[in-house]
C-alpha cells in the first residue's frame, strides 16, 4: 500500500494546479518545442531535440508522480487543538543558541518548504517539536549538529 501524504487544503490546492499547469500548458509548451527543434533537420545530432525530449520526459515523469500523490492525499485537519505541537499548527519557538523567535508551520513532508516556514513532521526539527507544549524545551539533532528550542506559541 502506497504512503499517505499528508496536505494542508492550500498544499491540496497547489498540487492540482500543478498538475493541471503540467497536463495542458506543460505538454503543449514541450510539443511545439520539439516539433521546432525537428525543423532543425538531422535528429542524431540535434541538442535542441534532445533536451526539448529530456525535458518531456521530466515533466511527464512529474505528472506521474503528482497523480500518485493525489491518490493517497490525506487532508490535515483545519480544527485542530493548539494545546500541543501537531501537524498543522504553527508553533514559535525561541532559539536558545542565536536567540531569535522562529515561526514554523508543521506540514507533510510532501508540503515542507523550510524556507518559507513550512517544516516537515518527518524533519529533525519537526519530529522533536510534536508533542511539546507552550514553555517546554526542545532539543532536535540535526544534520547541522544539536539545535535547542523553547516553545513560546502554538496556534492554527
Amino acid at each position: 500500500m502506497a504512503k499517505s501524504i499528508q496536505l494542508t487544503k492550500e498544499g491540496l490546492k497547489r498540487l492540482r494546479d500543478e498538475l493541471e499547469r503540467l497536463k495542458t500548458t506543460g505538454r503543449t509548451d514541450i510539443a511545439e518545442k520539439i516539433r521546432v527543434a525537428r525543423g532543425y533537420g538531422d535528429l542524431s545530432e540535434n541538442s535542441e531535440y534532445d533536451e526539448a525530449k529530456n525535458e518531456q520526459a521530466k515533466i511527464e515523469a512529474r505528472i506521474i508522480e503528482l497523480e500518485k500523490m493525489l491518490e493517497n492525499v490525506v487532508l490535515i485537519e483545519e480544527d485542530v487543538a493548539t494545546d500541543s505541537v501537531t501537524v498543522g499548527v504553527t508553533v514559535t519557538v525561541f532559539d536558545v543558541e542565536f536567540g531569535e523567535e522562529l515561526t514554523y508551520r508543521v506540514v507533510g513532508s510532501a508540503e515542507a518548504d523550510p524556507m518559507n516556514g513550512l517544516i516537515s513532521d518527518d524533519s529533525p526539527v519537526g519530529k522533536a517539536l510534536l508533542g511539546s507544549k507552550v514553555g517546554d524545551e526542545v532539543t532536535a539533532e540535526a544534520p547541522a549538529g544539536e539545535l535547542k528550542f523553547k516553545i513560546v506559541g502554538i496556534s492554527k
